[in-house]
């Protein structure tokens, strides 16, 4: 019995080998675990790149420096052109326009030609008055002679009043009879006073007489009449015409005088000293 016991507690010791391995408690992780998605390493382009540095202008290629815009230069404001200045025959025609327009209404009236007929030589007569004059000055030109200046103040003052209506006695703006028009172009143009009537100024002593048509000169007084009487004046403005007041109902104008009415009717002329 001893034996046994004795042979028993010997071979305790043997038993956990003779029964397998233990069970293994696992161990306790007190580390975080290692993480399954690996994050991908930061890449320096800088390192991979070497900076570039602002290459200088002269080393550009030409095609490149070519598409550069270039700077615009400072443009100074345009300065508008000026008009250029109108030329004389310009002004000559503009006034005979403008005189012409405002007295288209008046050369109808009581007149044997048509209106455009009379608008036409009309318009022609004042542009040929005033091209002959210097436009550009208010006086006549200095290198003119001074007889021929004071010759275009009279047929300056003359024409300016053309339009003006007749009225019998009349000496005024408002109205002229043929020598109260005469009387006051060259009272105002030269302060020159001449006689009232017609007939009176036909037998001024002072005042050169001429009987021929041919010899006329512009600023000449124009005499007309029947059977030896005067009995109406003009002031001649060259080219076979003369301007006058012609009678009641009709206008300051100006007509030829060598065909039609006056034709025939013509007397004599004189020329005033000036």
């Amino acid at each position: 019995m001893l034996h046994s016991l004795l042979s028993l507690l010997l071979a305790l010791p043997a038993l956990p080998a003779l029964a397998g391995p233990a069970a293994v408690e696992p161990e306790a992780i007190t580390q975080a675990a290692p993480a399954l998605a690996v994050a991908a390493p930061e890449i320096d382009m800088a390192a991979l790149v070497p900076a570039v540095a602002d290459p200088p202008a002269a080393a550009l290629p030409a095609a490149a420096a070519a598409r550069a815009p270039a700077k615009a230069a400072p443009v100074a404001a345009a300065k508008p052109a000026a008009a250029p200045a109108p030329s004389l025959r310009q002004k000559a025609d503009a006034a005979a326009n403008a005189t012409l327009a405002a007295l288209l209404p008046h050369l109808s009236g009581n007149d044997s030609l048509p209106l455009l007929d009379r608008s036409a030589m009309f318009a022609g007569d004042v542009s040929r008055l005033l091209a002959a004059y210097d436009l550009t000055q208010g006086v006549p030109a200095q290198s003119q002679p001074a007889e021929q200046s004071r010759v275009q103040q009279v047929l300056k003052a003359a024409t300016a009043l053309i339009g003006t209506p007749y009225r019998w006695g009349g000496t005024s703006t408002e109205g002229f009879d043929c020598s109260g028009l005469v009387g006051y172009v060259f009272r105002n143009a030269l302060g020159i006073e001449l006689p009232r009537v017609s007939r009176e100024m036909a037998a001024k002593s002072d005042a050169q007489l001429i009987r021929d048509r041919s010899q006329l000169t512009p600023g000449d007084l124009v005499f007309f009449g029947l059977r030896g009487r005067v009995n109406h004046v003009g002031i001649y403005v060259g080219d076979g015409q003369f301007l006058h007041a012609p009678s009641r109902g009709k206008d300051v104008r100006v007509d030829r005088m060598d065909t039609g009415y006056w034709g025939n009717r013509f007397m004599q002329a004189r020329r005033v000293e000036i």
